[in-house]
Protein backbone atom coordinates (compact mmCIF):
# COMPACT_ATOMS: atom_id res chain seq x y z
CA UNK A 1 0.00 0.00 0.00
CA UNK A 2 1.38 3.23 -1.05
CA UNK A 3 -0.66 5.82 0.74
CA UNK A 4 1.76 8.90 -0.01
CA UNK A 5 1.36 8.01 -3.50
CA UNK A 6 -2.23 7.68 -3.50
CA UNK A 7 -2.28 10.68 -1.39
CA UNK A 8 -0.19 12.99 -4.15
CA UNK A 9 -2.40 11.54 -7.26
CA UNK A 10 -5.68 12.36 -5.72
CA UNK A 11 -4.97 15.59 -4.16
CA UNK A 12 -3.39 16.93 -7.76
CA UNK A 13 -6.33 15.70 -9.10
CA UNK A 14 -8.57 17.82 -6.93
CA UNK A 15 -6.71 20.95 -7.03
CA UNK A 16 -6.58 20.44 -10.97
CA UNK A 17 -10.26 19.50 -11.96
CA UNK A 18 -12.78 20.25 -9.60
CA UNK A 19 -14.79 22.62 -10.61
CA UNK A 20 -14.32 26.08 -8.99
CA UNK A 21 -18.10 26.07 -7.95
CA UNK A 22 -17.32 23.62 -5.53
CA UNK A 23 -15.49 26.31 -2.60
CA UNK A 24 -16.50 23.77 -0.28
CA UNK A 25 -15.90 20.13 -1.08
CA UNK A 26 -12.28 20.99 -2.39
CA UNK A 27 -8.88 20.33 -2.17
CA UNK A 28 -8.77 22.03 1.42
CA UNK A 29 -11.43 20.37 2.39
CA UNK A 30 -10.32 16.88 1.77
CA UNK A 31 -6.76 17.55 3.63
CA UNK A 32 -8.81 19.32 6.52
CA UNK A 33 -11.01 15.54 6.86
CA UNK A 34 -7.29 13.71 5.92
CA UNK A 35 -6.00 15.98 9.54
CA UNK A 36 -8.86 15.09 11.59
CA UNK A 37 -9.31 11.36 10.72
CA UNK A 38 -5.47 11.13 11.71
CA UNK A 39 -5.91 13.09 14.73
CA UNK A 40 -9.70 11.05 16.01
CA UNK A 41 -7.49 7.67 15.19
CA UNK A 42 -4.66 7.64 17.04
CA UNK A 43 -7.25 9.26 19.64
CA UNK A 44 -9.18 6.52 19.51
CA UNK A 45 -5.95 3.81 19.17
CA UNK A 46 -6.42 2.58 15.32
CA UNK A 47 -2.93 1.88 13.94
CA UNK A 48 -0.87 -0.36 11.39
CA UNK A 49 -2.83 -0.91 8.08
CA UNK A 50 -6.71 0.20 9.60
CA UNK A 51 -5.13 3.21 9.85
CA UNK A 52 -3.81 3.42 6.13
CA UNK A 53 -6.84 2.33 4.90
CA UNK A 54 -9.43 4.82 7.05
CA UNK A 55 -6.94 7.90 5.61
CA UNK A 56 -6.88 6.27 2.22
CA UNK A 57 -11.03 6.68 2.46
CA UNK A 58 -10.43 9.93 3.84
CA UNK A 59 -8.47 11.08 0.79
CA UNK A 60 -11.05 10.09 -1.72
CA UNK A 61 -14.43 10.30 -0.11
CA UNK A 62 -15.17 13.00 -1.66
CA UNK A 63 -13.33 12.46 -5.12
CA UNK A 64 -16.81 11.28 -6.70
CA UNK A 65 -16.95 15.83 -6.78
CA UNK A 66 -14.78 14.98 -9.71
CA UNK A 67 -17.67 13.17 -11.71
CA UNK A 68 -20.67 14.35 -10.15
CA UNK A 69 -22.32 16.01 -6.77
CA UNK A 70 -25.58 14.00 -6.03
CA UNK A 71 -24.23 10.78 -5.20
CA UNK A 72 -20.91 11.64 -4.97
CA UNK A 73 -19.70 8.64 -2.67
CA UNK A 74 -20.60 6.05 -5.56
CA UNK A 75 -18.40 8.01 -8.13
CA UNK A 76 -15.70 8.30 -5.08
CA UNK A 77 -15.32 4.45 -5.04
CA UNK A 78 -15.38 4.00 -8.78
CA UNK A 79 -12.61 6.20 -8.81
CA UNK A 80 -10.55 4.25 -6.08
CA UNK A 81 -11.42 0.99 -7.35
CA UNK A 82 -10.27 2.19 -10.76
CA UNK A 83 -6.71 3.99 -9.21
CA UNK A 84 -6.00 2.26 -5.98
CA UNK A 85 -4.41 -0.72 -7.69
CA UNK A 86 -1.79 0.63 -9.08
CA UNK A 87 -0.89 1.79 -5.65
CA UNK A 88 -0.94 -1.32 -4.00
CA UNK A 89 -4.24 -1.85 -2.86
CA UNK A 90 -5.83 -5.17 -2.35
CA UNK A 91 -9.36 -6.08 -3.50
CA UNK A 92 -10.56 -6.26 0.05
CA UNK A 93 -8.56 -3.41 0.98
CA UNK A 94 -10.77 -1.25 -1.66
CA UNK A 95 -13.65 -2.74 -0.89
CA UNK A 96 -12.99 -1.31 2.89
CA UNK A 97 -11.94 1.82 1.66
CA UNK A 98 -15.15 2.11 -0.05
CA UNK A 99 -17.52 0.70 2.51
CA UNK A 100 -15.59 3.67 4.79
CA UNK A 101 -16.36 6.07 1.79
CA UNK A 102 -20.24 5.04 1.90
CA UNK A 103 -20.46 5.64 5.43
CA UNK A 104 -20.01 9.51 5.03
CA UNK A 105 -23.36 9.60 3.24
CA UNK A 106 -25.79 12.02 4.74
CA UNK A 107 -27.47 10.78 6.63
CA UNK A 108 -24.79 9.03 8.23
CA UNK A 109 -24.91 5.82 10.07
CA UNK A 110 -22.01 3.95 10.86
CA UNK A 111 -22.37 0.89 11.40
CA UNK A 112 -18.58 -0.03 13.27
CA UNK A 113 -15.75 2.24 14.52
CA UNK A 114 -13.85 2.86 11.71
CA UNK A 115 -16.88 3.99 10.09
CA UNK A 116 -17.68 6.29 13.29
CA UNK A 117 -14.22 8.36 12.91
CA UNK A 118 -14.93 8.86 8.94
CA UNK A 119 -17.99 10.38 9.97
CA UNK A 120 -16.97 12.54 12.76
CA UNK A 121 -13.62 13.29 10.83
CA UNK A 122 -16.23 14.74 7.73
CA UNK A 123 -17.86 16.91 9.97
CA UNK A 124 -15.49 18.08 12.53
CA UNK A 125 -15.90 21.57 10.90
CA UNK A 126 -19.19 21.45 13.23
CA UNK A 127 -17.71 21.94 16.25
CA UNK A 128 -14.79 24.11 15.28
CA UNK A 129 -14.14 28.07 15.47
CA UNK A 130 -14.05 28.01 11.81
CA UNK A 131 -17.36 26.37 11.51
CA UNK A 132 -19.13 30.20 10.73
CA UNK A 133 -16.33 30.53 7.78
CA UNK A 134 -16.58 26.83 6.21
CA UNK A 135 -20.91 26.77 6.25
CA UNK A 136 -20.29 30.17 4.10
CA UNK A 137 -18.39 28.71 1.90
CA UNK A 138 -20.77 25.52 2.27
CA UNK A 139 -23.56 27.69 1.66
CA UNK A 140 -21.95 29.50 -1.91
CA UNK A 141 -21.50 26.19 -2.84
CA UNK A 142 -24.90 24.84 -2.89
CA UNK A 143 -26.05 28.29 -4.45
CA UNK A 144 -23.14 27.92 -7.14
CA UNK A 145 -24.80 23.95 -7.52
CA UNK A 146 -28.38 25.23 -7.42
CA UNK A 147 -29.39 23.04 -4.43
CA UNK A 148 -30.39 25.72 -2.31
CA UNK A 149 -32.69 28.83 -3.05
CA UNK A 150 -31.58 31.56 -0.72
CA UNK A 151 -29.28 32.15 2.51
CA UNK A 152 -32.99 31.60 4.36
CA UNK A 153 -33.34 28.25 3.06
CA UNK A 154 -29.48 27.51 3.83
CA UNK A 155 -30.05 28.75 7.16
CA UNK A 156 -32.83 26.32 8.01
CA UNK A 157 -31.43 23.77 6.69
CA UNK A 158 -27.76 24.15 9.02
CA UNK A 159 -30.22 24.69 11.83
CA UNK A 160 -31.69 21.27 11.17
CA UNK A 161 -28.60 19.50 10.18
CA UNK A 162 -27.27 20.84 13.33
CA UNK A 163 -29.83 20.09 15.76
CA UNK A 164 -30.10 16.19 14.55
CA UNK A 165 -26.39 15.71 14.20
CA UNK A 166 -24.44 13.93 17.00
CA UNK A 167 -21.02 12.90 16.90
CA UNK A 168 -19.91 9.24 17.50
CA UNK A 169 -16.29 8.54 18.87
CA UNK A 170 -15.53 9.63 22.03
CA UNK A 171 -12.64 11.83 20.67
CA UNK A 172 -14.71 13.95 18.69
CA UNK A 173 -17.97 14.28 21.61
CA UNK A 174 -14.88 15.40 24.00
CA UNK A 175 -12.43 17.70 21.26
CA UNK A 176 -15.69 19.47 18.96
CA UNK A 177 -19.09 18.41 21.20
CA UNK A 178 -19.30 21.61 23.58
CA UNK A 179 -18.31 23.78 20.24
CA UNK A 180 -20.74 22.88 18.09
CA UNK A 181 -23.51 23.31 20.33
CA UNK A 182 -21.96 27.05 20.67
CA UNK A 183 -22.49 27.06 17.12
CA UNK A 184 -25.71 25.41 17.14
CA UNK A 185 -26.88 28.35 19.83
CA UNK A 186 -25.26 30.85 17.88
CA UNK A 187 -27.04 29.98 14.64
CA UNK A 188 -30.63 29.72 16.36
CA UNK A 189 -30.20 33.11 17.84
Amino acid sequence: MQLDLAEQYILNRLKEELSPDLTYHDEFHTRDVYSATLQIAQQEGVTGESLQLLLTAALFHDAGFLINAKGHEVSSCTIAQEVLPGFGYTEADIQLVCKLIMATAVPQQPLQHLEEIICDADLDYLGRDDFFRRSALLYEEMRNLGTVASEDAYDALQRAFLANHHYFTATAIRLRGKKKEENYKLLIA
